[in-house]
C-alpha cells in the first residue's frame, strides 16, 4: 500500500482491525473469510483497518477491497495479491497502555495509524487460531473476537481437545496419536500400533494433521498399503498426526454464539454425503460448494440434545465468542463429538453463518454481535 494513502483513525467510532491470511496452509481460506466479514461490517458503526499476514509472516496493510478476496475460477486468493508491495509492515504495540498501530517502510520514518479498539482475527490454523495471536493481543491489551489463549490452543489440537471432552464426560470416537519423535525414530512401532487399532475398530481409518483444519491433509485409508503415504501427507501440514476410526452415521453441525447471558446454540445442520468425494474434504467444502441442509432433518429431541452437547463443548474448552461443534449421529442414535472449531469459516457457503441465519440472526448482525461481545470482554485473566 502506498504511504500516501495510509488509513488513519477518525476517533469517532470503534476501530476494528480485521487480521487475516497467516502462515498456515489455510491462508487462502482465511482471506476468503475476511472478505466476507469486511463486506458485512457496518461502516456507519465501525472504522475498519484490514491487515493481512503474508505466508512468510509479514504484517501488511491491504486495500479495503473485499471483492478481490473471493475464490475466482477455482483460484484461491492470497495476502500478497492484495498488498501491491513486498515492503512495508504493520506493528501493533505490545505496551498494554497503548493500542497504536504503526506502519514502517525501509528508509522512512514510521507513521502512526492511530489506535485499534478491537481485533477480528480471521485466521485459521497454526499461527493464528491456535492461541499464538491471542497471546500477542493479550500482551498488547487489545480486545479480540473469539476464544482466548487456552481454548484456542485446545480447539486447534485434536488430541487435547478430545482429552478435555472426555474429562467432561462428552462422547468422543476412538483415536490414536502418532507423535513426531515416534514416526521419525521408530515408524515400524507406530505402524504396529495403528494396525492394532484397525484390528479393534476396523478399516477404513482417517489420518489427519492433529492441528490442522479446513479438511486439509486428511486421507481416508482403506488398508495398510496406504498408511505410510497418508501419514506423510498429514505430516506435510503438522508433524503430529491423529488417526481416527470410521464412525457410520450422519454428520451434524451446530453453532454456538456468546450472548450477554451466556452461550446459546443455533439450529443444527446436516452435511449430506458428497458423491464426488470420499468425505467432506477441502475441495467439497470450498471449491465444489457442497452445501449442508439447515435445519438438519432430525427429531426435536435430537435437536435439543445436539444443542446441549454443543454448549457443553463450548463450556468444557472455556471458549468465548463463537464455536462450531461437529458431531456424528451414529446409526444407534447417539451423538459423538468429532471436533470444535473456534474460528469457523465465514465464507458465503460456510455452515456457521447459515445456521445462525436460520436461527434468526442475519450475517451482518452476527458479525456485530461478535464485535460487541469482544468489546465487552476484558483482556487478561477472566
Amino acid at each position: 500500500m502506498s504511504s500516501e494513502n495510509l488509513p488513519t483513525s477518525t476517533g469517532r467510532k470503534p476501530r476494528v482491525a480485521v487480521v487475516f491470511g497467516g502462515r498456515s496452509s489455510e491462508h487462502a481460506i482465511s482471506v476468503v473469510t475476511a472478505g466476507a466479514v469486511l463486506r458485512a461490517i457496518d461502516r456507519d458503526k465501525y472504522d475498519v483497518l484490514p491487515i493481512g499476514i503474508t505466508t512468510d509472516g509479514r504484517w501488511a496493510l491491504t486495500a479495503d477491497e473485499p471483492e478481490r478476496m473471493a475464490i475466482a475460477d477455482r483460484t484461491l486468493p492470497t495476502v500478497a495479491d492484495l498488498t501491491g508491495s513486498d515492503e512495508g509492515s504493520v506493528v501493533l504495540s505490545v505496551d498494554p497502555g497503548s493500542r497504536e498501530v504503526v506502519y514502517s517502510e525501509p528508509g522512512a520514518v514510521p507513521k502512526a495509524l492511530g489506535d485499534v479498539d478491537v481485533v477480528f482475527p480471521m485466521l485459521h490454523g497454526p499461527y493464528g487460531e491456535d492461541g499464538t495471536l491471542q497471546g500477542l493481543l493479550e500482551l498488547a491489551g487489545v480486545p479480540y473476537v473469539g476464544a482466548g489463549v487456552l481454548s484456542s490452543a485446545v480447539g486447534q489440537d485434536k488430541e487435547y481437545m478430545k482429552r478435555v471432552f472426555v474429562s467432561f464426560g462428552l462422547p468422543v470416537g476412538p483415536y490414536e496419536v502418532i507423535r513426531p519423535r515416534e514416526w521419525e525414530q521408530d515408524p515400524s512401532a507406530a505402524r504396529v500400533r495403528i494396525v492394532g487399532f484397525a484390528a479393534e475398530h476396523g478399516w477404513p481409518l482417517f489420518v489427519k494433521p492433529a492441528r490442522g483444519g479446513s479438511s486439509m491433509g486428511i486421507t481416508k485409508v482403506d488398508d495398510l498399503s496406504g498408511l505410510d503415504a497418508a501419514i506423510e501427507e498429514a505430516r506435510r501440514h503438522d508433524p503430529k498426526v491423529i488417526v481416527e476410526s470410521l464412525l457410520t452415521g450422519r454428520e451434524i453441525e451446530c453453532g454456538v454464539l456468546e450472548f450477554e447471558d451466556g452461550p446459546r446454540a443455533s439450529v443444527p445442520a446436516w452435511i449430506p454425503p458428497v458423491t464426488d468425494h470420499d468425505f467432506y474434504d477441502f475441495e467439497a467444502k470450498y471449491i465444489d460448494s457442497a452445501s449442508g441442509v439447515v435445519p438438519a432433518p432430525i427429531t426435536p429431541e435430537q435437536t435439543a440434545e445436539v444443542q446441549r452437547l454443543a454448549v457443553a463443548a463450548f463450556e468444557a474448552a472455556s471458549c468465548e465468542g463463537l464455536v462450531r461443534a461437529d458431531f456424528f449421529l451414529t446409526d444407534e442414535g447417539e451423538f459423538v463429538i468429532n471436533e470444535i472449531n473456534t474460528m469457523p469459516g465465514f465464507t458465503p457457503i460456510s455452515m456457521y453463518p447459515r445456521m445462525w441465519q436460520e436461527s434468526g440472526i442475519a450475517y451482518p448482525e452476527l458479525v456485530d454481535r461478535l464485535l460487541q461481545a469482544a468489546l465487552r470482554r476484558p483482556t487478561g485473566l477472566r
